[in-house]
C-alpha cells in the first residue's frame, strides 16, 4: 500500500458515530471493523519499516560504536509523519474501501 497517496488526516478528528455506523447499525461493530483494519495496516507498516531499516543494520557487537545514518533517520521520520493506522482505517471505512461481513448475521439469513 502506498501511504503517500492516502488522504487521511494526520491529526485526530472528532467524528459523528451515528453517521459512521449507518451501514452496520451498531456502533460497536463499526468500531470493531475499523480496529481490525487498523491492526492490519499497523502490521503492514511495521514490517515494511523493518524491511527498509534492515538494510542499514550493522552486525557488530561493539557497544561503543554507534553510527548515525542519515538515510535511516530520514526513513524513520517519514514513517513518523504518516497518519496513524486508525486514521487511515477510518478514512478507508468512510470511503467504502473496506470489505467486511458478519458470519452470525449471514447465518441468520439462511
Amino acid at each position: 500500500m502506498d501511504y503517500k497517496k492516502v488522504n487521511a488526516p494526520t491529526n485526530t478528528i472528532t467524528r459523528d458515530m451515528n453517521s459512521l455506523c449507518a451501514d452496520t447499525g451498531n456502533v460497536y461493530e463499526t468500531v470493531n471493523i475499523i480496529a481490525r483494519r487498523a491492526n492490519q495496516i499497523s502490521i503492514e507498516m511495521k514490517s515494511e519499516l523493518e524491511k527498509k531499516l534492515q538494510e542499514f543494520a550493522s552486525y557488530n557487537d561493539n557497544l561503543e560504536e554507534v553510527f548515525e545514518n542519515r538515510e535511516q533517520i530520514e526513513i524513520s521520520r517519514f514513517y513518523e509523519k504518516l497518519p496513524k493506522p486508525t486514521l487511515i482505517a477510518t478514512q478507508e471505512y468512510i470511503e467504502g474501501k473496506i470489505y467486511y461481513r458478519n458470519p452470525l448475521k449471514d447465518k441468520a439469513k439462511f
